[in-house]
């Protein structure tokens, strides 16, 4: 990279994992750089917004493109922009595509009712991208360079169908881990009419196993944590939504 995280606006979490948190809803993107393949997570609230994270990437990545994208879940500050990034591998948790198809009505008024410009957010509803590669389990996705990130299907929990990025440490860096909204850190966890949560807790206890002890933890919404927080929160949740064990 000729061109620093922090030059772009960025927080660097390793030497090719970044992340940005963005303007209106807080919301973080996250960015894998691997050697002639990079995965962005998440795509912001609408086309604008996307296509502003495109060329940031392009940026970051020394001109080359974003190849892959992972969408932790469906809700429209996560999904708007990923029509700005055309000609990308698009993956989710199963279900998902299910979701943006029948709720794209839903989508588009909740994204009014959240401030989202009605103009901007028809045009993002009509253009919403499905995935094309659905995560029932686990997939490794090899972007090149020795770099090898997990995607996990560990809800339902926030939704029905929230997917995790797991980017492995090494003696630089720790494990990352990227959470989708399944941890919030800025306030407390958003649980809407599609919420789980009796299953939430648990989706929690999964997305630890998977990062460990000392992984980075990268909220949907606020700052990176680490695993005592995210523990925190799920025995908050668990308490909020009389879940036991």
């Amino acid at each position: 990279m000729t061109v620093t995280w922090e030059e772009c606006g960025w927080e660097g979490l390793a030497p090719r994992v970044g992340r940005c948190r963005l303007p209106g809803w807080d919301c973080t993107v996250g960015l894998v750089a691997g050697d002639g393949a990079a995965l962005m997570i998440d795509a912001g609230s609408s086309l604008r917004e996307g296509a502003r994270l495109r060329g940031q990437a392009r940026e970051l990545l020394d001109g080359s493109r974003v190849t892959h994208l992972a969408l932790t879940h469906s809700h429209f500050d996560h999904v708007f922009g990923a029509s700005a990034f055309a000609g990308v591998e698009v993956f989710g948790a199963v279900g998902l595509d299910g979701v943006l198809t029948a709720g794209r009505d839903g989508l588009r008024a909740d994204a009014v009712r959240h401030g989202l410009p009605v103009e901007d957010a028809a045009e993002a509803a009509d253009l919403l991208v499905r995935p094309r590669h659905q995560v029932s389990g686990e997939w490794t996705l090899d972007l090149g360079g020795g770099l090898q990130v997990l995607l996990a299907n560990v809800g339902p929990g926030h939704t029905p169908h929230d997917l995790v990025v797991l980017v492995p440490g090494s003696s630089a860096a720790p494990e990352i881990v990227f959470c989708g909204d399944l941890v919030e850190e800025s306030g407390e966890p958003q649980a809407g009419p599609d919420a789980v949560p009796s299953h939430w807790p648990a989706a929690l206890d999964r997305l630890l196993e998977l990062g460990g002890a000392d992984a980075l933890y990268v909220p949907g919404h606020g700052a990176v944590v680490d695993a005592a927080f995210v523990r925190a929160q799920r025995d908050a949740l668990a308490r909020r939504f009389g879940v036991s064990g």
